[in-house]
Order: C-alpha cells, then structure tokens, then sequence
C-alpha cells in the first residue's frame, strides 16, 4: 500500500495573524524550580555522606541559575516563541547528572570529574547560546548538507589512528584532551538525511519496482541508503563501537520511515541491524564478549572470579527497590571504572529507586515528544525531519543505553545524555536542544499574513467581501 506524501501544510500550525502565547514565563518558572531540584539534590548528598550540607552548596546553585538565565535570556530575545519546555528539562537533566557524579566522585577522591563536567557544561550552555543567537532560521543548514556528511565520515574515521580505549577506537586524545569526534557526527549526519530525504521524498515513496507488497526505490535513491548500513557496520568494526553503529544506523532508519511513510523501511532496518551484529558479534572478540556478558553476567561468580560490571549493575538496580536507598546512600561505587559514564544510571536506579527512575525516563519521553511535536508543526519538509532526527538521537541513546545497564540488550559503551560523565556526550547534546529551541520557534511563530488570508479572516468575521469598484 502506498503511504501518502508528506502534506506542505500542517493543521497544528496556528492560522495566519492568530499569535501563540509566547510562555517565556512559564520556561523562567520551569527553570527556577530546576535549579532548586538539583541544589536540594546536592545539599542531600553532602548530608548524608558528611552529616552536613556541602559549603558550596551555593555556589554550585548560583553557578547553575546563571547559567540558565543566561539560556533563557538568550531564548527570549531571540526564539521568543520556542518551546518553553525543552530548556527547563535539558538543565534539570543536567543538574542531576552533576550532583551524581559529585556523589560518585565522594567514593573516589583520586578520580575527580564533577568540575570537569561543569565546566564542559558550561561551554555546551555556551554553544547552545551562540546557536540560538547566530542560527536565525534552521532552513539555512539544508544548504549545507554535503559539507555536513563530509565532516561527519572525516570525524568518524578519525580516531581509527589512535589508541583503543577500554577496547574501543572512538577516542582521540592529544595531551590531557581527549573527546569523543562520533558524538559531534550524530548532529551533522542529522542534518544530511533530512535534506537528502527532503530533496527525495517522491523519488523514495512513489519511484522504483514494486515486490509482493513492498516497493523499491531506484539504485540512485537506495544507494546511499545500503552506504550507511556499510558504514554502520564498517564503523564497528574498525572501532569496535556498537553503539555509534547502532546509533547512526537507527537514526536513518527512523527518518526514512517518516520521510516515507513505509513501515516496510522498519522491517528492512531491523533485519540488516541484526545480521550485521549478528556477523560481527560472532567474529569480533571485543563484541562477543560483550555479548557472552549480556547472555550471562553472572558467569564469572560462578567462575569464582567476582561479579562483573553488568551483574553489579543488576544488583544495584534491586537493591534500590521502589524508593531507593536515598542520595549518598548506595554502592554501586562497586561497578568500576565505569560507574561515572556507561553506568551512572545504575546509581540513579539504586538511590532513587524505581519512581526516580521512572521519573528520569519520564523527562527523556517528553524532552523527545516536544521535539517531535515541534516537527509536526512545521511546513517545509526539511525542518520536520530534522526535528524528528535531533528528538531521535536522544530517544535512541537513551534506549541503548538503559537496555545495556539493565541486560536487556549487549552494552554499547555510550553516555547517558545530560546524566553521564563526558565532556563530548554533553556539548552536543546542548547543541541539540538549541537546534530543537529554534525549530520549535519557528514552528509556533505567526505567520505572516497575506491579501488573500486577509480577505478570508474578513469574510469569515462577517464582513464580507471588499467590493470592486463601480459594483
């Protein structure tokens, strides 16, 4: 069955001359009590490690609300229609992964990184000013698609020619920096697929053989399409990364199905997903084991050698039980080196328990739904599926990762948006939620209003239409 086209119009868009309320207070309140959640969560560790709030306690707020403000600032004055969610959720998110680490970093004092991550915090807040700022209408990056996918495969191959790092080529360190080139490739690999799907939304959804029930595409259409699944399978196995593969792959496959509309696109994605793990898993050493964890974590008590980090990771997650064991109060310390970055969620599991847990899952959900909602409100095609894309991105890390710490899938090795150690993971993960500020803007800005609508708004109001002259 053939799925209609996307339309050029979309119902949630307001009318012409019909303003939306701007809610920039709302988002002001939103943030105020964000910043407050997080200092409480701050002031609650010290408390229960050292019987007494931490001495920075107000440091570390003032820091936060500033730093908020000056995001806020930056979205009323120049997105003034922008989602007025979006922002208060990204701080909260990223309060609560500072005061988690600063919690893990009390039971490691020679492994420091809650300062780190602030000041990495700080230059993604930065970024995601300077884009709000500079990036008047998202339409501009479609004219930069192939630079965008040119910069995104240099990136990628890149750490290819550095070290492993905890058996995985996807770090390039030089000196005392180091950062992760494949987080900064999600965005720019975003804004190709939506303007490569936008420029061929016909071409993919109507041209091409039909098959039983399905229908193809020209070769010139699916080309790039089977490139990216090479290049998903390529990237794991030349960097051992299987959650940048997945991630990339997922994020094009999810596109493509909106773009076009074909759930076909989801079976086909899922059986090259699989066959290609299923490959490199079998012959890859540093994937299989991880599989081999994932099929049995506890193996290796068995072994007499100790719980791995996934089985410590399961016990933390039950030992928190429904309202946890409270901030500070909890040992997945035990986890390893780890427990900061693929692992944090493991500690969030085990101090809040199940409904903080519950309640962190809950903000990722309607950070992504307010992303696809700002989608769906636009015209062009193009913002749409960059929307989608960006919303996606977090959605699909998410998934992969909280699959990962709870053994529901193999562990990827990636960072938790907002929450997890790593100074990469969090810049771009800012510089997402600015480029969702600004398609959110444009979607809910009036539109400008023209003769014709003019002449509709009078007539529906009962004025009839202007007569011409001598009539």
């Amino acid at each position: 069955m053939t799925a209609p086209r996307i339309p050029d119009a979309s119902p949630a868009v307001s009318p012409p001359g019909v303003r939306d309320p701007k809610r920039r207070g709302v988002e002001l309140v939103l943030l105020l009590g964000a910043v407050l959640i997080s200092v409480c969560g701050y002031a609650e560790v010290g408390f229960a490690h050292d019987g007494a709030v931490p001495p920075d306690a107000a440091r570390y707020g003032a820091g936060l609300g500033l730093l908020a403000l000056l995001a806020h600032l930056a979205v009323r004055f120049r997105a003034p229609y922008a989602d007025p969610l979006l922002l208060p959720i990204a701080v909260l998110l990223n309060g609560l992964g500072l005061v988690l680490i600063y919690r893990l970093d009390l039971e490691t004092p020679r492994d420091q990184a809650a300062t780190t991550q602030l000041v990495w915090s700080t230059l993604g807040v930065a970024l995601f000013i300077v884009v709000v700022l500079l990036l008047r209408d998202h339409r501009a990056l479609q004219g930069y698609a192939y630079v965008c996918v040119a910069t995104a495969l240099a990136l990628m191959i890149l750490p290819i020619f550095f070290p492993a790092v905890n058996g995985a080529r996807i770090w390039i360190r030089i000196g005392g920096l180091s950062f992760q080139p494949g987080e900064f490739a999600k965005i720019l690999l975003a804004v190709f697929f939506a303007a490569y799907l936008s420029a061929n939304l016909s071409a993919l959804a109507y041209a091409g053989r039909r098959i039983w029930r399905f229908q193809f595409p020209t070769w010139r259409v699916l080309g790039p399409i089977v490139a990216i699944w090479l290049l998903s399978v390529g990237v794991l196995v030349l960097e051992r990364d299987l959650g940048t593969s997945l991630l990339f792959f997922g994020l094009f496959v999810i596109m493509l199905y909106v773009a076009t509309g074909r759930t076909g696109w989801i079976a086909i994605g899922l059986l090259l997903a699989a066959a290609g793990a299923f490959l490199i898993g079998s012959v890859e050493p540093h994937v299989h084991s991880r599989v081999q964890d994932w099929l049995d974590p506890y193996a290796s008590i068995r072994a007499g050698d100790g719980p791995g980090q996934l089985a410590q990771s399961l016990f933390a997650f039950a030992a928190g039980g429904m309202l946890g064991t409270g901030l500070g109060l909890g040992h997945s310390v035990l986890i390893g080196f780890a427990t900061k970055s693929d692992f944090i969620l493991a500690t969030a599991g085990e101090e809040l328990g199940f409904v903080g847990l519950a309640a962190l899952f809950l903000l990722y959900a309607l950070f992504v739904a307010r992303g696809y909602r700002a989608g769906l409100s636009l015209r062009d095609p193009f913002g749409r599926l960059l929307a989608v894309g960006l919303a996606s991105i977090v959605a699909l890390q998410v998934f992969v990762i909280a699959g990962g710490v709870m053994g529901l899938i193999p562990l990827t090795g990636m960072a938790m948006p907002f929450l997890a150690q790593g100074g990469s993971s969090v810049v771009t993960n800012w510089v997402i939620v600015a480029l969702l500020v600004r398609v959110s803007d444009s979607a809910r800005a009036p539109q400008p209003e023209s003769a014709d609508t003019g002449e509709l708004a009078r007539v529906e109001a009962g004025r009839g239409p202007v007569r011409e002259a001598g009539r």
